[in-house]
């Protein structure tokens, strides 16, 4: 049995963990919200909760494999005086897939299909092609997460919890945060454009410059703000007239 103190311990580290998980989550749950916009309707909350499930179990699977992804964050060679780790490849490839993909989804949304007699028709994407970039985008954030786990909590059994927890809450959130950005179309080019930002984020992380996730989110809260009220100004607007 735990003495007093070590359950005590345990028991900040893991709300602490899970409180940080969800965080650390938000960036997944924009990327998937996004990705699923572009499949047919009866098969996106499938996707989403898919793309969730896959997360939690990327994050159960290294953390049971802690010892590789250790290993991950020495050095395989050097550019220079630079160290370049296994981490620090999957952060550049991660993060300039995530840009080139926000920046194609943008252009989509501005031009959409101009040539042929299909031009008019929403174009769906297929449920494999979705699945396969959140599986390869899920292993990118999925390494921030757990190497956040072990730097809080000793044990694997809370480090597991907390991740399980924290996809809970993602789960129960995703779906009315994918259904809002869908009615509002402003709030998706917000939220490709939030994509390009984390895409930079990871990028500089992965060339050794650090960018506090602080300023990151501060970012997003203050641009999600600003739009929330151009929403109201626009259905007063609407009432008004």
């Amino acid at each position: 049995m735990l003495a007093p103190e070590h359950l005590f311990e345990n028991v900040v580290a893991f709300f602490t963990l899970s409180a940080l998980e969800i965080v650390l989550g938000i960036d997944n749950i924009v990327f998937i919200t996004i990705l699923v916009g572009r499949l047919d309707s009866s098969v996106r909350d499938k996707a989403r909760r898919a793309g969730l499930l896959l997360a939690m179990f990327m994050r159960i699977a290294l953390l049971l494999a802690i010892g590789w992804v250790m290993r991950l964050t020495g050095a395989l060679f050097h550019l220079g005086e630079h160290p370049v780790s296994g981490k620090d490849l999957i952060l550049i490839v991660g993060g300039l897939f995530l840009i080139g993909k926000a920046t194609y989804e943008i252009h989509h949304r501005l031009e959409g299909p101009t040539h042929g007699p299909d031009a008019s028709r929403p174009v769906h994407a297929s449920f494999k092609a979705v699945l396969l970039q959140i599986i390869a985008l899920d292993i990118v954030f999925s390494l921030d997460s757990v190497i956040t786990a072990v730097g809080m909590a000793r044990h694997i059994a809370i480090m597991i919890a907390a991740v399980v927890v924290a996809v809970g809450v993602m789960m129960i959130f995703a779906g009315p945060v994918g259904a809002f950005v869908e009615r509002h179309p402003t709030f998706k080019m917000l939220a490709l454009a939030f994509l390009i930002l984390i895409g930079v984020m990871l990028t500089a992380e992965g060339l050794h410059q650090h960018i506090s996730k602080g300023y990151i989110y501060f970012a997003m809260s203050f641009s999600l703000v600003v739009e929330l009220l151009n929403m109201r100004v626009r259905n007063g607007a609407r009432a008004d007239g």
